[in-house]
């Protein structure tokens, strides 16, 4: 068990090196060796694993790790979610509603089709969901009724959607960020360019080059920042901008219809994250490799404040109304409010430590983040989502991978729907997990053959309510959603994994694999025993079932 625990250890950092802006001589050997050290895992696993064990997951006879099922989880995610500008105040909103149901829109045939499936899930909800039911006058067991009722129709019209996926080429090395603009999808790359794509056709509009080092980061500020930015540039009120920050320590400007950089703001230090924050004239937000947010005035371009907030490089930022979250490399979340001043806008309000998050990792780890109301969504190159309460410090953990060789590089949202990238480190296979929210309860999995590693994901509804995706990493992907009936030709993967129905874990019974590091040291440690969590499904011996068909 030790070997495998150090070649899951080496295989993890070498997946993280894979995805650094540059890269030594010594640590391109390490990547050389990850084909090695995979066939190596590979024997290992077929060695050790039982007929019912996990790929991956321990089999040392450790007592079962899960503490509760969803509904009895101290830290269980209320249904009430406050918005993003009456946080501060405390205020509460209605229930939120649920993911809606797939549209079924007719499109034009051709393209890579994908197939969702999801398992059946036998989880209670959240006992705050029916709390705020109590009003209407039902009894807790219709409630409970009417709302598993909802989950179920919600998770058979998932299990149905299918999407066309097309590739974008053009990149010639990994893309690190992409954003969504109208009809437009914006990429940057390490290769250092930008480019601007027109998804109806699928096409490279533009190439905005420009930077010296690796585009690290983008955002796009909302159309009324865009215009009062194109009045004092003597442009069109319908142009749209975008930002991009770099290693090259650069923050660029780009209007898009002309594809120029319209403005170059100097950092002084590699750009490694950074938001636009749509509050009061707008400010840019920027992080650091060195652990710096910065905040710049969107109208005079100016620094307004330098803050050492983080131990190393800060990985990802994000903004909810008047606030604004920051994520590090070391697992530290820090949350500001902004007050909207011209000099020192951001105000510290909780900074919580690796300790807290239990994310600690070293300087090579990438956290994203995504919040929601009171709640963060954590990305960790593990195989959980952790969701942190930011008033009070309290974890919770999501299971997205149902082994521990499985890695989370990004989190999203979209309407009611969160979703988790997954990428195995033992075998390569790259899916993604979808949740209804705010339940956070499984619905179901999407991969496809030969599915690249996500890094990056963003995502928008069309005029007719059809989704549309955008992935990044090793492959650029749109994602367009398909009409449940007619399916095209393809071969087509539906993975439904009954080991994901309860997967909402409190943390203090967190495995090692949350606590070590990624040293790649050959003579380390690599501990005794697996310990990994066993999920409830996984009593009956199936592990989960996988349906492979080729559709006529």
């Amino acid at each position: 068990m030790g070997e495998v625990r150090k070649l899951q250890k080496k295989l993890r950092q070498i997946e993280n090196l894979e995805i650094k802006i540059s890269l030594s001589p010594e640590e391109k050997f390490k990547i050389s060796r990850k084909a090695e050290l995979r066939s190596r895992l590979a024997e290992l696993q077929l060695q050790l694993s039982g007929p019912q064990q996990t790929l991956g997951t321990g089999g040392d006879g450790k007592k079962e790790k899960m503490k509760r099922q969803v509904e009895d989880a101290l830290e269980t995610l209320p249904s009430q979610t406050p918005p993003a500008s009456k946080i501060l105040k405390g205020e509460t909103e209605s229930k939120a509603t649920g993911t809606p149901a797939p549209a079924a829109r007719q499109r034009g045939a051709g393209g890579d089709v994908a197939e969702m499936g999801g398992p059946q899930d036998g989880t209670e909800p959240a006992r705050a969901s029916l709390q705020s039911r109590d009003e209407s006058g039902c009894s807790p067991e219709q409630l409970l009724r009417q709302e598993e009722a909802e989950f179920s129709s919600l998770k058979a019209s998932w299990e149905k959607a299918r999407f066309r996926l097309r590739l974008l080429e053009g990149h010639n090395d990994i893309v690190t960020s992409v954003v969504a603009v109208d009809n437009l999808v914006v990429s940057g790359s390490r290769d250092t360019t930008v480019k601007v794509w027109h998804v109806p056709t699928a096409t490279e509009q533009k190439n905005l080059g420009g930077h010296t080092g690796g585009v690290t980061c983008l955002s796009a500020p909302p159309p009324e920042y865009c215009k009062r930015l194109a009045r004092t540039l003597s442009l069109s009120d319908k142009e749209r901008f975008i930002l991009s920050g770099s290693a090259d320590c650069y923050v660029k400007i780009w209007a898009l219809s002309i594809g120029q950089c319209v403005k170059s703001i100097y950092t002084f230090n590699a750009v490694t994250a950074l938001c636009f924050a749509p509050e009061g004239d707008g400010y840019i937000i920027t992080g650091s490799d060195g652990g710096k947010v910065q905040a710049w005035s969107w109208h005079a371009f100016q620094n307004c404040q330098s803050v050492n907030a983080h131990q190393e490089a800060v990985t990802s930022i994000q903004s909810q109304g008047p606030l604004v979250f920051s994520g590090s490399a070391e697992g530290g979340v820090s949350v500001w409010e902004n007050w909207c001043s011209e000099r020192e806008p951001l105000k510290l309000l909780h900074h919580w430590s690796s300790q807290v998050t239990c994310l600690g990792g070293g300087p090579d780890g990438l956290l994203k983040l995504s919040p929601r109301g009171d709640r963060v969504f954590l990305a960790y190159g593990r195989a959980w989502i952790k969701i942190l309460h930011w008033r009070t410090g309290m974890i919770s953990r999501l299971t997205n991978h149902s082994s521990i060789t499985g890695v989370t590089d990004c989190v999203h949202q979209t309407g009611g729907l969160l979703i988790g990238s997954c990428y195995d480190l033992a075998n390569g296979e790259s899916s993604l997990n979808l949740f209804s929210l705010p339940q956070c309860r499984y619905l179901a999995s999407l991969t496809w053959p030969d599915a690249p590693r996500i890094l990056c994901f963003a995502t928008w509804t069309t005029g007719s309510g059809d989704h549309r995706w955008v992935t990044g990493g090793r492959d650029l992907i749109v994602w367009e959603q398909l009409p449940s009936a007619g399916k095209q030709r393809g071969d087509v993967t539906v993975k439904r994994d009954n080991r994901m129905d309860s997967t909402l874990l409190e943390s203090e019974g967190d495995t090692e694999e949350d606590e070590e590091s990624d040293d790649y040291e050959d003579n380390e440690d690599g501990g005794a025993g697996e310990g990994g969590v066993r999920p409830e499904g996984a009593e009956d011996g199936s592990p989960g079932s996988w349906l492979r068909c080729v559709l006529q």
